[in-house]
């Protein structure tokens, strides 16, 4: 919860939809995003008595992001975190998000 509420906290336009894993299935969160108008894509927990259907296409864009996020830790220096300054570690960042745009390009 402390994850989601420094999330929400960021000054940027409310989200039309969150595309989160079981971890974020709490009524708190439900609750919050329903207020501010976006669609919850979120599947229940197992141990939950109502089980809320999610929309199977939306929620399989969340392995997308999740495959970049594990292709970017393929780079060593962002998996370990070598940078001291957030600036450095942020532009390295963008640099091998950089590079697996090109190659996603020149592949299709």
């Amino acid at each position: 919860m402390a994850a989601y509420e420094k999330l929400m906290q960021e000054e940027a336009p409310d989200p039309t939809a969150m595309l989160a894993d079981k971890g974020y299935d709490s009524d708190a969160i439900r609750g919050d995003l329903e207020r501010r108008g976006a669609d919850s894509v979120i599947p229940t927990k197992s141990n939950r008595r109502v089980q809320r259907p999610i929309e199977k296409p939306k929620y399989a864009l969340r392995n997308r992001i999740e495959r970049l996020f594990n292709r970017l830790k393929h780079s060593r220096r962002i998996a370990t975190r070598y940078d001291k300054l957030a600036s450095s570690f942020l532009a390295f960042v963008q640099l091998a998000t950089i590079r697996q745009w090109i190659r996603f390009v020149h592949t299709t």
